[in-house]
C-alpha cells in the first residue's frame, strides 16, 4: 500500500498516546510478555512511523514487561529452494561458498515489516542467534527468552517460543492475520507426523564462516489461517483496533495447545 493510500484512508493521524489507549482497551497490561506480529500500513498514517509504534508497545508492557518480535532472515537458507525470485542454477555453489555468516548485530530481517526491523535496532533490544528464525526482545525477561535458540529444532521447546510458552506470554496480531502466527510452529514440533527436511545456512563456528546443513521439521504455515479461525471458538481471543488495524490478542500457551491438537487430527 502506498503512502498516499494510507493517508487517504486515515481520518486523523495515529499517535503514540492513541495507540497506547487502544492497546490498553484490547487487554495489553503492564508487565506482560508480548509477542507481536505487525503491519505498519494496517494501522493507518502513524505520526512517527514505526518508531512511534515501538514506543507505544514498549509503553504498554512497561518497565516490568517484555516486548518480543520475530526477526527472521529467510534469505539465510538453501538457495536451491528460493522461489521469490529463484537464482540461476550455476549461482548456487557460489552462494554456498560466499554468502556472509549470520550476524545477530548486523543481519537485517526479511519480510517482517518496518516495525520489526526498527525494533531490531532499538536501544536495549537483544536478538537470539538462529541464522534463519531469530527473535528480538526488549525488557525484563529478554535474556531468559533469548538465552537458548538451538539450530534445530528452530521452533522447539528450547527456542524463544518454548520460553514464552512457559512464561504464558501473550500474542498480539497487530493488523495481520493468523498466517503470521509464529507460535503455531511450536505446535508443529509436538506433532509426531510433522515431516522433516534438510535446511542450510551460512553461520560462524569457531570464528570461521561455514555453510552448515542441519535436519529440522518442514514447517508449513499454509493452514494457519484455518487453525486460527477454528481456535477462536475454543480459546479466548480479544479483538479490537489499534489505530485502524484489526487486532487479536490471546494466550500463547493456549494457542499452541489448541494448534497441536488440531494438527494431530487434521494434518
Amino acid at each position: 500500500m502506498s503512502e498516499k493510500d494510507v493517508i487517504d484512508r486515515t481520518a486523523r493521524p495515529v499517535t503514540v498516546g492513541g495507540m497506547l489507549r487502544d492497546l490498553r482497551l484490547l487487554g495489553v497490561e503492564a508487565g506482560d510478555t508480548l509477542l507481536v506480529h505487525s503491519s505498519l500500513s494496517a494501522i493507518g498514517w502513524v505520526c512517527g512511523g514505526p518508531q512511534a509504534v515501538v514506543e507505544a508497545l514498549l509503553g504498554a508492557v512497561g518497565g516490568e514487561g517484555t516486548l518480543v518480535m520475530p526477526a527472521q532472515t529467510g534469505d539465510w537458507s538453501d538457495p536451491a529452494e528460493w522461489r521469490n525470485p529463484p537464482v540461476p542454477a550455476d549461482w548456487i555453489e557460489v552462494i554456498y561458498r560466499e554468502w556472509p555468516a549470520f550476524d545477530p548485530d548486523v543481519t537485517p530481517t526479511r519480510g517482517m515489516g518496518r516495525i520489526a526491523e526498527l525494533f531490531r535496532t532499538h536501544p536495549g533490544t537483544r536478538r537470539s542467534g538462529h541464522p534463519q528464525v531469530s527473535f528480538c526482545a526488549n525488557g525484563r525477561h529478554a535474556g531468559a527468552i533469548l538465552s537458548e535458540h538451538p539450530l534445530t529444532p528452530q521452533f522447539g521447546d528450547n527456542s524463544p517460543l518454548g520460553a514464552m510458552y512457559r512464561m504464558r506470554a501473550k500474542v498480539l496480531l497487530l493488523g495481520v492475520g493468523y498466517h503470521a502466527c509464529t507460535c503455531f510452529h511450536l505446535a508443529e514440533t509436538r506433532v509426531p507426523s510433522t515431516p522433516v527436511k534438510r535446511h542450510g545456512a551460512a553461520i560462524r563456528e569457531d570464528g570461521m564462516r561455514v555453510w552448515r546443513w542441519f535436519e529440522d521439521f518442514a514447517y508449513n504455515a499454509d493452514d494457519f489461517g484455518r487453525i486460527g479461525r477454528e481456535m477462536e471458538a475454543r480459546v479466548p481471543v480479544r479483538k479490537g483496533k489499534v489505530g485502524q488495524a484489526e487486532c487479536r490478542l490471546f494466550d500463547l500457551k493456549e494457542a499452541v495447545d489448541f494448534a497441536a491438537g488440531w494438527m494431530a487430527k487434521n494434518r
